[in-house]
């Protein structure tokens, strides 16, 4: 009997440690809510993770509509990676449907990267809805801006080694490869940007923000009446005079966005002034399939019609 109990201690170690061996060596079940999130995960997660993403780049992330689909994503997620600032609300709705307790809000699956950011356009006064899509904590599409990504990828490090702190050194070294190779890009794009330093946009959404503040450009004007509000008839006419009145050459477009619309403003204000479909995010366009080439179309087509 003694030695039936030793056996039978014996085998069920075996199959701990057999599990155990198991569960290291699969990779994380990632999910993120935008793909730029999706992105910057694969760059720091490489071949330990397993990313994917709710949402597509030409969709608006503000309306992103719930679906059964997002909750299988979420049902086997190990973690789940969010943008925060109430981009991505909707993903509780997603979660709670997914009834899986290790991405809930307050979980260690559960990763916002909005952590250390030091945001742009924070309200000074209390914000209701007849102000439009207005952010009570700030603009939210800070992802645009590249020379955050430091910090963004920092938080995922973190996130993830929550649940693998034998993978810290590894995603470390993926992070630190990843921001290498970013550095370079940025000094090619910084180049590019200087000699178009101080151009004036107009913006169809405030979504760019941080884009053109990181490349120092001014952003004059936004077709939208308010933040997802269409335009007003008069408010496109004052549009247009301000366009002519200080020589803007570019309407920044969204996928989304009503181009149409855009390009008879750009035609009205004259000039050359252009309407231009921007990577809002990765694979919002043609080529835009990570996150650096993202930020790099950016570059070239402002660069280019700026110059």
């Amino acid at each position: 009997m003694r030695r039936t109990l030793v056996m039978v201690t014996a085998v069920l170690g075996l199959l701990s440690l057999s599990l155990t061996g198991a569960h290291a060596d699969r990779k994380l079940r990632v999910v993120a809510t935008i793909p730029d999130l999706k992105s910057l995960t694969e760059a720091v997660g490489g071949d330990l993770v397993e990313v994917d993403t709710l949402t597509r780049g030409t969709q608006n992330f503000h309306e992103a509509e719930v679906r059964p689909s997002m909750m299988l994503k979420l049902r086997r997620a190990d973690a789940l990676i969010e943008n925060g600032l109430e981009l991505d609300t909707w993903a509780d709705v997603a979660v709670t449907g997914a009834n899986n307790p290790g991405i809930i809000r307050g979980s260690p699956g559960r990763i916002e990267i909005s952590r250390g950011i030091q945001l742009l356009e924070v309200p000074t006064t209390r914000v209701d809805r007849s102000m439009g899509d207005v952010h009570p904590l700030g603009n939210p599409h800070f992802s645009l801006d590249p020379g955050l990504a430091p910090i963004i990828t920092q938080n995922i490090v973190d996130g993830l080694s929550r649940l693998a702190p034998d993978n810290r050194p590894a995603f470390e070294k993926n992070r630190q490869a990843f921001l290498q190779k970013l550095d370079g890009e940025m000094e090619r794009w910084t180049k590019q940007m200087e000699p178009v330093r101080g151009g004036k946009v107009v913006v169809y959404h405030p979504d760019f923000i941080y884009f053109l503040t990181r490349f120092g450009l001014v952003q004059v004007g936004m077709l939208e009446d308010r933040p997802g509000i269409p335009p007003s008839p008069q408010h496109l006419v004052q549009i247009i005079r301000q366009m002519k009145a200080e020589q803007v050459k570019v309407i920044l477009v969204e996928p989304w966005n009503d181009l149409k619309l855009a390009e008879r403003v750009a035609a009205e204000a004259g000039g050359g002034a252009k309407a231009l479909v921007m990577a809002n995010s990765v694979g919002a366009v043609k080529g835009a399939d990570n996150y650096i080439a993202a930020i790099d179309y950016n570059v070239k087509t402002l660069a280019q019609v700026l110059k």
